[in-house]
């Protein structure tokens, strides 16, 4: 199964409850009027865009029309999606450079799958022919190391660890060390899952990109923060709250195929500003990939 198929499969539970739910309420008007927008603002909430998104979308909606003389639901429905889309807008992937390094840094709370999505990141960008290195650098939870060397080996990527209770950023120095002496193309690092002490998460992101900045001066920098899109509306408060802490570059988006709640994309996308990068949808190691926003419409609106 190809990952479109895989998208379409995993955003199953979000088309069932979301689309289809658009298609029904504007089945059952004859007409445009408050009742259809107050059915419509229900389900979008429901849906994990939000309030103040959803209201958004249905003063643009108004508008769009009242500005097109739109009177049929039908017509107002294909409206209603065109606005959707344009707010998922367009994926951004990460940049990549011949002779430049670049150095993912990945930060997230513990539970949201940060680990697992770090080796599929690797993984899917080992395909694309890049040579990658992973850096466990979150020393402070028990096993973290040993998990994410599990993945790596399944990933076929190579790890720099050092003891559990180490110094992150010496961690970063041995990677930023190996990484140079191999000709790795990407660096991938994973950071401690904390955010109850936003002090200690800033102190040590701050750490350790003094040690990138000073050993990988020339490198391409990304910061990707892990949201566990089962979580819904609190993977936004989560989101919020590590944008105070780090410069977020991008999203990696877990669990879309547990949740029927997938418009949290759109959401994300409109209150951050901040891109969706990878997305995921199963369990295996191909299943989190580079998020591509026109598959992603494919996949949630057509038929």
């Amino acid at each position: 199964m190809g990952f479109f198929d895989k998208l379409k499969a995993g955003l199953a539970k979000t088309k069932k409850a979301f689309v289809a739910g658009i298609d029904a309420i504007f089945g059952s008007y004859r007409d445009v009027g408050e009742e259809l927008f107050e059915e419509l603002e229900e389900l979008l909430v429901c849906s994990d865009i939000g309030a103040e998104t959803a209201m958004e979308v249905l003063d643009t909606l108004r508008d769009k029309i009242h500005d097109e003389r739109i009177t049929n639901p039908e017509d107002a429905k294909n409206a209603l999606f065109e606005i959707l889309r344009d707010m998922i807008g367009d994926g951004e992937e990460i940049v990549y450079e011949k002779g430049r390094m670049t150095v993912i840094l990945v930060i997230g709370v513990n539970g949201v799958g940060k680990t697992t999505s770090i080796a599929k990141m690797a993984y899917d960008i080992k395909r694309k022919g890049k040579k990658v290195l992973l850096a466990a650098a979150d020393t402070f939870r028990a096993a973290a190391i040993d998990q994410l060397s599990v993945w790596a080996d399944r990933a076929g990527v190579e790890l720099i660890a050092q003891n559990e209770g180490s110094d992150p950023a010496a961690v970063v120095y041995d990677a930023a060390a190996a990484a140079k002496k191999r000709g790795t193309d990407v660096l991938i690092i994973d950071t401690a899952g904390r955010l109850h002490n936003k002090k200690n998460l800033m102190n040590e992101l701050e750490k350790i990109d003094r040690v990138v900045s000073r050993e990988l001066p020339d490198a391409i920098r990304e910061t990707l923060l892990v949201l566990d899109a089962t979580t819904g509306q609190n993977a936004v408060i989560q989101a919020k709250e590590f944008k105070n802490a780090a410069d977020i570059t991008g999203l990696v988006l877990t669990k879309l195929d547990g949740t029927a709640k997938g418009g949290i994309v759109i959401s994300i996308k409109k209150e951050l500003g901040i891109p969706v990068k990878f997305i995921g949808v199963g369990e295996k190691i191909d299943d989190l990939q580079a998020f591509n926003a026109d598959e992603f419409v494919g996949a949630l609106f057509e038929k």
